[in-house]
């Protein structure tokens, strides 16, 4: 399929500096990854260039122009390495070439030098926390107890005949995998072919850091870094808890292990201190404390973390369910959760922002209003709420367009191996949930939300693909694609845009001092971002229904209004969905 780019018309816009100037008493200091706005592609529902249902690079390519359009200035894309695909990619087999579904090293050269022709910065995925069990380490490490790769990745001896502790995999079922080859157990916190890498062995953080610095000379502009904060085990490997009756729970053991700071200051001091990057850690268990250590403003780890407390606010207390809760959080539990983010990080540590990714659900469906009365509304409040925020804000494929949940009805459409697992263990072995239940739940809550194919136009296949996509498309894309997105000026894609410029504009959002209001209101999250002498209000009203709020009732008419999603405003109430933004000066 010979994609063009949507729109070709010139771009207005101006990379973000690398070394930006100005004043602030932020106590701060200025970067351009404080002051970027991140989208994150999953390249293989993104774009589909040769027709073969799976998107690829040089379909991200030709679309390069719609993201410089967007205003982004950073471009996350997940992993792109060559990988048997067990786990879409985050299972490598060789870090060093590209999958071959998406293309050559050619293609990816081609895509990262038209990227930053047009002022797109280029993050990878890294992922070592683990490899694919068909890279060359591994297939040498299985082969005897005495091979020299052997102690790159987590071998034990059976324990009582049975595997060495009760962990549960992330994608369900027992954490270790028993090799008849040698009769030992391989440790793999995710699917049985992901086995997790040993970095006690300073030659596995050899091998990951001249992989590192062999991109960084490729000229990538940074890292988001996979599940970083599971690199460090504890060396004792007791048994976890058992919350479900079938495995224990692996996460204290696991998460923010003693030596996981130790690694990454290693890995800054070796690689990331001698080039000019983005780097964020997916940091699974993390607490705050532990944030400000891997994002310190000392700069000795990362940038900034992503932490799950917000989107994991609506896991239930279920034992069973757990996780897969399908009830939506509550926006009292999410304002809780994300203003103390807010609070606790100030002057310590820089955050991250987001509402979804290829790891979650679709933000409109999962925290606002996916009907067609309210979605657009609902979408331009949840972006107004979010990006006002201070930290870095990330936008995932299709976020701003509102694309919605897939809402699963059969276990056909499930292309996850997380569900995929989870249903055979809940529903089909041990019947302990109800498949009408599951189903509901992965309507909610589940990874293939997010990772049907990015929706460009009314055409079949929304446009992704002239093949069969490798998922399902969203049948809703013949009114929610980017085309008609482009050709309406009051679209969720051009408000996004507004922000994305407002926060290059104003410093205000990116390094203002963040503030709570009323934080007793049921409805309303309502903030305040102080820098020197100016005052940014924000109030959103996360409901269907007009609801009071006078926040703005006293605004002196030197106050600019920056952002709404509403044409025109009544005293003393936001309207359903209603977001505002006010400048004081």
């Amino acid at each position: 399929m010979n994609h063009t780019p949507i729109d070709n018309a010139r771009i207005d816009r101006a990379p973000i500096d690398n070394a930006p100037t100005g004043s602030t008493t932020s106590p701060e200091p200025r970067a351009w990854w404080k002051e970027a706005v991140i989208y994150q592609i999953y390249p293989r529902s993104f774009a589909d260039s040769n027709g073969d249902g799976i998107g690829d690079l040089p379909g991200i390519t030709a679309h390069l122009p719609y993201l410089a359009k967007l205003g982004v200035d950073v471009l996350w894309l997940s992993p792109v390495y060559q990988s048997p695909n067990d786990d879409n990619g985050y299972d490598i087999s060789d870090y060093r070439a590209i999958m071959k579904e998406f293309g050559t090293m050619a293609d990816f050269d081609e895509m990262l030098e038209t990227a930053h022709g047009l002022g797109l910065k280029i993050v990878m995925d890294l992922v070592v926390n683990h490899t694919s069990d068909e890279h060359t380490w591994f297939l040498e490490s299985r082969k005897s107890r005495e091979n020299p790769f052997r102690d790159y990745y987590i071998w034990k001896d059976p324990k009582d005949g049975k595997a060495p502790n009760n962990w549960q995999s992330s994608f369900s079922g027992s954490a270790w995998e028993f090799d008849e080859a040698t009769g030992m157990y391989y440790l793999h916190c995710f699917s049985k072919k992901q086995p997790d890498l040993n970095w006690e062995n300073p030659k596995v953080r050899n091998e990951v850091f001249d992989m590192m610095t062999w991109w960084c000379e490729k000229g990538i502009d940074g890292f988001r870094m996979d599940v970083i904060s599971m690199i460090s085990k504890d060396p004792a490997f007791p048994d976890g808890e058992v919350t479900d009756g079938l495995y224990g729970d692996m996460s204290p053991y696991v998460c923010n292990g003693p030596h996981v700071h130790e690694y990454l200051q290693e890995m800054r001091s070796r690689v990331l201190s001698r080039y000019d990057l983005l780097t964020v850690g997916e940091a699974a268990g993390v607490t705050i404390d532990e944030a400000k250590k891997y994002a310190n403003l000392d700069g000795t780890e990362l940038n900034m973390v992503f932490h799950f407390e917000h989107v994991n606010a609506g896991e239930t207390a279920d034992t069973v369910l757990g996780k897969w809760g399908y009830e939506k959080p509550s926006m009292p539990r999410l304002r809780s959760i994300l203003n103390k983010w807010q609070l606790e990080l100030e002057g310590q540590a820089w955050g991250s922002l987001y509402w979804d990714n290829h790891d979650q659900p679709r933000a409109v469906s999962r925290f606002g209003d996916d009907s067609p009365q309210w979605r657009v509304r609902s979408a331009k409040m949840l972006a107004t709420c979010l990006h006002l925020m201070k930290g870095t804000p990330y936008i995932y494929q299709g976020e701003e367009l509102g694309m919605t949940n897939l809402h699963f009805t059969s276990p056909q459409q499930f292309r996850d191996i997380e569900e995929i697992n989870a249903w055979k263990q809940y529903v089909v072995d041990n019947q302990i949930i109800d498949p009408d239940t599951m189903l509901k739940c992965f309507s909610a809550v589940a990874r293939d939300n997010s990772r049907t194919p990015m929706q460009w136009d009314a055409s079949t296949c929304a446009g992704f693909t002239t093949g069969t996509p490798w998922i399902p498309v969203n049948e809703n894309y013949t009114e929610i694609n980017a085309e008609a997105a482009l050709a309406d000026p009051d679209s969720i894609f051009y408000y996004y845009q507004k922000l994305i410029r407002l926060r290059h504009e104003n410093p205000i959002i990116v390094y203002g001092r963040f503030v709570p209001l009323l934080e007793d209101s049921n409805t309303i999250y309502a903030y305040e971002r102080r820098l020197e002498d100016s005052r940014l209000l924000v109030a959103c009203n996360w409901t269907p229904q007009t609801r009071e709020c006078r926040i703005f009732d006293s605004i002196p008419e030197t106050g600019t209004e920056l952002i709404s999603n509403v044409a025109s405003h009544e005293k003393g109430v936001l309207q359903p969905y209603e977001a505002r933004a006010v400048l004081l000066p």
